[in-house]
């Protein structure tokens, strides 16, 4: 086959042709054609030739050249792609490093095997761009719902078309027991976008929080407009749902906006969910109302919030406890993920009995620390005080308002709290100490004797030691084990150190040992301000 004036015109239809057919630009067929062209001529002038071809997009005439370019003579590698300064000065005036000799040379014929190959460079051309052009269509929609049409199912993976292309609908992203046949057409959210060597993969989801979303979004126009602002989804898909949502226009009840007339709104969004019962809640600032509003239809007696743990505790009446914990732990479940918090539920009987507890035992330190009777001891409890700490170091008109305390007494007992904490730090520096515990790690800033102890049990004597420390080795953490959440135990979780103050702890123990530049903790620091603020 040789490109003469007879096909000239049959590249540029073809290319068209193509271009149609796979929704491209005409104009990248047209260089994968050139691409594969200038491959033909390679392989009949020689590999080591830049040879390259230009077809004229009106004509479809196909120009072949010879590039040649200037170099430094101890540069010169290639002599068939590149010449001296002395060898250009032939064809050239005046050349110089960088010019480049552009000759035209003769069309070639391509036999079978070049034919094959060109052909092959155009479809590979046609199919990569192909590729970018679905990743580029479908990248932005990452988050929306879209209407997909069902090929065919591999291992529980149901394969969709969505127009320009394929997309996955894993089996753990189906509700329940979905069953579809091909023709059969679906609506999904697009999850993710990812573009790998095989082309674009679509990821689509129908057990996504965000699906319910957006599914309402769509059906209630408050959502859409801004009006009414979804805050939370929890999802158990296909058995029940709690999303939370608020009013920016008093005039607008939020959850009657969602639910709509005789329940025609939440039916709909019911309906594509295959049944999924659907509880709307009224977002509150407040987090104890919020989780009282959560925890819907139970009712809750009181709400305990310990915002630095994470944990909130409800305290619910005896018949109303398997409401609140609902079938399997879902009702609570559901409230956890929607709150973002910790649920610990119990009975009113559970909760007086726990907290007889906590007053009994906290009398009882008093008693045997501060040599008090039980009911002086009784008094400090009843006032709040929940350990010697608070009683040592609190100002002394705290003290005061206790009856029967005046200003001597307090005194006297702040001394004896002061005494036996000092009694106690010894006792563990010096057991500290005897496990080899090093001057490094006892003068460490931010911890205290009891911390060094601890850390001297398990083997961390130096400050070298403790800065090898993970942050959830000291305050603690969890791992999935063969799925299933496992607790670790951390060296100074008992303290009440936070995995944050633990961070903090062991970096700045590495920046004492030069292992860590400051300067750049403080340009991590500045990027996560950014982040944060963005």
């Amino acid at each position: 086959m040789a490109i003469t004036s007879a096909n000239q015109l049959e590249l540029l239809q073809t290319a068209e042709a193509v271009a149609r057919e796979k929704m491209i630009d005409p104009g990248l067929v047209v260089e994968a054609m050139e691409e594969s062209l200038a491959r033909a001529a390679k392989s009949r002038y020689g590999a080591e030739m830049d040879i390259r071809v230009a077809i004229d997009r009106k004509t479809g005439k196909a120009t072949f050249t010879r590039v040649r370019t200037v170099v430094e003579d101890d540069a010169l590698e290639n002599y068939q792609a590149e010449m001296t300064v002395e060898q250009a000065k032939q064809y050239l005036e005046n050349p110089s490093v960088g010019d480049v000799l552009v000759e035209e040379v003769p069309p070639v014929e391509l036999g079978r095997i070049a034919a094959q190959s060109a052909k092959q460079v155009i479809l590979q051309k046609v199919r990569e761009a192909e590729r970018d052009r679905q990743y580029e269509e479908f990248k932005d929609r990452a988050g929306t719902i879209i209407n997909a049409l069902v090929k065919r199912e591999e291992y529980g993976n149901v394969i969709v078309d969505v127009g320009a292309g394929e997309a996955i609908l894993r089996r753990n992203e189906k509700i329940g027991r979905e069953a579809y046949r091909p023709g059969d057409r679906i609506r999904c959210y697009i999850k993710e976008v990812r573009r790998e060597p095989r082309g674009p993969q679509i990821f689509l989801s129908r057990t996504a929080p965000e699906f319910m979303a957006e599914l309402f979004k769509m059906e209630v126009p408050e959502i859409y407009e801004g009006i009414i602002e979804i805050k939370a989804v929890a999802r158990d898909p296909g058995s029940r749902a709690k999303i939370a949502v608020v009013s920016y226009d008093n005039s607008i009840d939020p959850v009657g906006a969602c639910v709509g007339m005789r329940g025609s709104r939440v039916q709909a969004v019911v309906n594509e969910l295959q049944g999924e019962k659907i509880d709307i809640i009224p977002w509150n600032e407040n987090i104890p109302t919020f989780l009282v509003n959560a925890l819907q239809p139970a009712e809750v007696s009181k709400v305990v919030l310990d915002e630095e743990a994470g944990k909130i505790e409800v305290v619910v009446p005896e018949e109303q406890l398997s409401l609140a914990i609902g079938r399997r732990g879902q009702n609570v479940r559901l409230a956890s993920q929607l709150t973002g918090l910790d649920i610990d539920i119990m009975t009113e009987e559970e909760e007086s009995k726990r907290r007889q507890a906590e007053f009994e035992s906290r009398t009882k330190l008093f008693m045997e620390t501060l040599d008090l009777d039980e009911f002086f001891a009784q008094l400090l409890v009843a006032e709040g005080f929940t350990n010697l700490e608070e009683v040592a170091y609190v100002d002394v008109d705290e003290l005061l308002v206790i009856d029967g305390v005046d200003e001597g007494t307090a005194e006297e007992l702040q001394a004896r709290a002061r005494d036996y904490l000092e009694a106690q730090n010894k006792k563990a520096l010096e057991h500290a100490i005897e496990l080899g515990a090093q001057e490094s790690l006892i003068n460490y800033e931010g911890l205290t004797p009891q911390m060094v102890e601890a850390l001297a049990e398990d083997g961390v004597l130096t400050l070298e030691d403790f800065a090898t420390c993970a942050d959830w080795e000291l305050a603690g953490g969890w791992t999935t084990v063969k799925g299933e959440r496992v607790k670790d135990d951390g060296v100074l979780e008992k303290f009440d150190v936070s995995l944050e103050e633990a961070q903090d702890m062991i970096m700045n123990a590495r920046v004492m040992l030069g292992w860590v530049d400051p300067a750049d903790l403080a340009d991590k620091g500045d990027e996560e301000t950014e982040e944060d603020e963005a």
